[in-house]
């Protein structure tokens, strides 16, 4: 029987913060379905930290984990986004809301950052200069070390196969064993939805969508341009090693799976890119994918569940997990240990439980 005061479930970036976070104050158990921590999702970002990315609600829990990136050291490093518009189709990014963090450039500065793009794209261009490249496994291995250095007790292979809340514990059954613990934090990612039914628990309507990358052969890619993206969310770029790792942005609706890159993805990208600038890509030495995980407003789902209090919620992170893993894991604790910091209600599992929720929801 593995016991613990908590049980988090998942070792990906949200799971090892909040492992990190609780094991200061209380015993944890990190359950993780795979043979090894950060194998879907985190494992395969190529993560920014961008302040003006996510839209109102995303933007704070970004600022707010900024300290914690400095305070490592480590985690960042400079690379500018410089945001471009087709000409064809000029459009709003979705979950752009750059306010005073997104800068106007002329074309000329545009072309002087990045000099492969095509001038009839840098019209209207805008960047935002203090953009970052995470070190994703850097922030990931922080989380993990340190919940280890507190106690926290790590079981690979442990998926969660059922479970209930029985004389005030819960008592679930895992492919590692029983697991008797007084409260859970799920932190499954695109499983999340799927490890709440299974504990009995209602889902939120989470939704896993893949997303493609791959890197481009190019070996005079300057290592200081910026990532470059459209403001459609059609298609971004940056310098990678010899490369350019280059994405379509897809968004493709799947079921929770080990997802595979897509060769018409691929050649997407490839396209994109080609369509935007100079550089006529032709092929790729490598390509993944990744499952971005929203919920039905695309805001993240943090806190306690309306219905079972012993059960919080740190999913739905979408695109910007990585950027805001510092702040998400601090609620999701807090929600836990019932500190004195209030939870923002706009995050609540209760938005997708009642008339109230549903009508914010579909404001979005």
């Amino acid at each position: 029987m593995i016991e613990a005061d908590v049980a988090v479930v998942g070792a990906g970036i949200a799971g090892v913060g909040a492992a990190y976070e609780l094991s200061a104050t209380v015993s944890v158990v990190l359950l993780e379905q795979e043979r090894q921590p950060a194998h879907h999702t985190t494992g395969r970002s190529a993560a920014m930290f961008l302040e003006s990315y996510g839209g109102e609600r995303v933007g704070p829990l970004t600022a707010a984990s900024r300290p914690l990136f400095e305070s490592v050291g480590t985690l960042l490093r400079p690379r500018p986004w410089l945001v471009v518009q087709d000409p064809a189709a000029p459009a709003s990014g979705h979950d752009i809301a750059g306010g005073e963090v997104l800068e106007a450039l002329s074309p000329a500065e545009a072309l002087a950052l990045c000099p492969v793009l095509r001038p009839e794209w840098t019209e209207g261009a805008m960047i935002e200069r203090l953009a970052q490249e995470i070190d994703v496994l850097g922030l990931h291995q922080y989380f993990l070390g340190g919940a280890r250095r507190r106690g926290a007790r790590v079981h690979l292979s442990a998926e969660v196969l059922a479970g209930h809340r029985e004389g005030g514990f819960w008592h679930l059954d895992t492919t590692a064993g029983p697991v008797r613990v007084g409260a859970v934090v799920d932190a499954a990612g695109a499983w999340a939805d799927v490890v709440a039914t299974r504990l009995g628990v209602e889902p939120v309507g989470l939704t896993p969508l893949v997303r493609t990358a791959a890197v481009a052969r190019f070996a005079a890619a300057d290592p200081n341009w910026p990532l470059v993206g459209d403001l459609a969310e059609t298609f971004y770029f940056r310098p990678e090693g010899q490369g350019l790792l280059i994405s379509p942005a897809d968004e493709t609706p799947a079921e929770p799976h080990d997802a595979r890159a897509d060769e018409l993805a691929v050649a997407l990208a490839l396209e994109r890119v080609n369509a935007a600038t100079t550089l006529g890509l032709r092929s790729v030495s490598t390509a993944w994918a990744g499952l971005r995980t929203f919920s039905p407003d695309r805001d993240p789902v943090v806190g306690p569940d309306p219905a079972e209090p012993s059960f919080c919620w740190l999913a739905g992170q979408g695109g910007f997990g990585i950027q805001t893993a510092p702040e998400l894991a601090r609620l999701a604790a807090n929600a836990v240990l019932g500190g004195g910091t209030r939870l923002p209600e706009a995050l609540s599992a209760a938005r997708f439980r009642t008339d109230t929720g549903k009508a914010l929801s579909a404001e979005r």
